[in-house]
């Protein structure tokens, strides 16, 4: 008897063709861990050695957790294609946590705080069913308008600094967008799923045509960059400085929640949200905890590429896997490391627009099947939105509340996904639910 056809998430590629898909998602991705090392080393006054080491350390951490999340040994990951991230929230957490106190206390929170992971994922997953479909959707449609945003301060810069939205950086991501269209419309089979990796290669040559790249970025030597555990000394453990950590940890939960919900559909696996959910989670605690003993902060989940996989269709979690042994390699190979540094951040925004815009018509599509007719529905959706898109379209209109606060509060993914659940709770779950009026048709 013939063995049936392995699921497309369980498919072993052919290994050219893992390489070359694998890389595609770390080459568009990889402007997130040299973003978060240039943050936390400008802002706290690191060495370039010391930064050398921490770019390594981050490459290698997010190799290690993604190849967690993709091969899901014992239930740490969800055997889903993955790819593991430092987060933006969890990196400002770090750095206000260093400043306010010392830089082996930020460490050390990082370090509480995956711990805190494994201790309140028993009550959290006794929450999952507060998350349905018209939560998840309307987060992942916040996680794509808050990446996009994030995409296009890359490419045009900060308003009223240097260079903003200089003609030339607006040329390159509008190139780089447009190769990609190009190579999704002209070229079929494995070079068109390769659209993405194209289009950001070319937008990287023409960049070093027009004298954009950063060449002065680039260094041959040394040729490997081993990282090393405790680099700023042994850590020092303060729970009340770890509050803020931990309270993003469970706001890092309910992305996980709606990330495995949307990974899942896109690569047409079924989810078991008591069984799948429980195991992103895992995998982004113990990888948090990696990271906090090499240096880093919160180490988790991105949604980032799960738009590279609708764009594509390449559903197997083994190409996520080569992605996380590309990574490692990354961070051992210096050269390699500062190579990727000097990527012009216009073209890596170009790439980032489309893939974290797909993001949201996973979104809308999943927000389509739901009844959008009905009131409770309307208003979960409505005051999501109106809560989630305050602090993404007026930056800074939480600027007088105390810090602490302000990072839960300015963080419209966040808050919008928590006054989705909030409202389902209280239409569905409350005893409170009046019959389902809905809105008279449109003639």
């Amino acid at each position: 008897m013939q063995r049936p056809a392995p699921a497309a998430v369980d498919e072993l590629l052919p290994w050219r063709r893992l390489f070359a898909f694998g890389l595609q998602h770390v080459l568009v991705m990889a402007a997130s861990p040299i973003a978060s090392v240039f943050l936390m080393s400008k802002a706290l006054g690191f060495s370039p050695s010391l930064s050398m080491n921490l770019l390594a350390a981050t490459f290698v951490i997010c190799g290690i957790g993604t190849l967690l999340q993709s091969f899901g040994p014992r239930g740490f990951g969800a055997r889903l294609p993955f790819v593991m991230l430092p987060g933006g929230a969890p990196i400002v957490l770090f750095i206000l946590i260093a400043q306010q106190t010392d830089v082996q206390t930020a460490a050390g929170a990082v370090i509480l705080t995956a711990v805190f992971y494994f201790l309140v994922l028993p009550v959290f997953r006794r929450c999952l069913r507060y998350f349905p479909p018209v939560v998840v959707g309307t987060m992942l449609l916040l996680v794509a308008i808050n990446l996009a945003q994030v995409s296009g301060k890359l490419v045009a810069g900060h308003p009223g600094t240097p260079g903003f939205a200089a003609p030339a950086n607006l040329m390159l991501a509008a190139a780089t967008i447009g190769f990609t269209v190009l190579f999704s419309r002209l070229l079929t089979g494995m070079l068109g799923q390769l659209a993405i990796l194209l289009g950001l290669l070319c937008g990287g040559v023409l960049a070093a045509l027009m004298g954009a790249f950063h060449v002065g970025q680039v260094s041959m030597w040394p040729l490997l960059a081993v990282p090393s555990p405790l680099p700023f000394g042994w850590p020092r453990f303060d729970l009340i400085a770890a509050i803020p950590l931990m309270v993003f940890s469970i706001v890092s939960m309910v992305e996980a929640t709606g990330q495995t919900v949307a990974i899942g559909e896109a690569v047409g696996k079924p989810v078991d949200e008591q069984r799948d959910v429980p195991r992103t989670i895992r995998g982004d605690a113990i990888t948090s905890l990696l990271g906090g003993v090499f240096g880093t902060s919160l180490i988790i989940t991105s949604g980032e590429n799960i738009g590279i996989i609708r764009a594509t269709g390449v559903r197997s979690r083994f190409v996520t896997a080569m992605s996380g042994g590309i990574l490692v390699l990354f961070g051992l190979l210096a050269p390699v490391s500062s190579l990727l540094s000097a990527i012009p951040e216009a073209v890596v925004g170009g790439t980032g627009l489309i893939v974290f815009c797909i993001v949201g018509t996973m979104g809308i599509d999943m927000l389509r099947k739901v009844d959008l007719r009905d009131h409770a529905n309307m208003y979960i959706v409505a005051v999501a939105l109106a809560v989630g898109l305050l602090p993404i379209l007026v930056p800074g209109i939480y600027g007088s509340v105390p810090a602490n606060v302000r990072i839960l509060v300015g963080n419209g993914v966040a808050m919008g996904a928590i006054a989705a659940a909030l409202m389902n709770f209280l239409f569905f779950h409350t005893g409170l639910r009046r019959a389902a009026g809905k809105l008279p048709a449109v003639h």
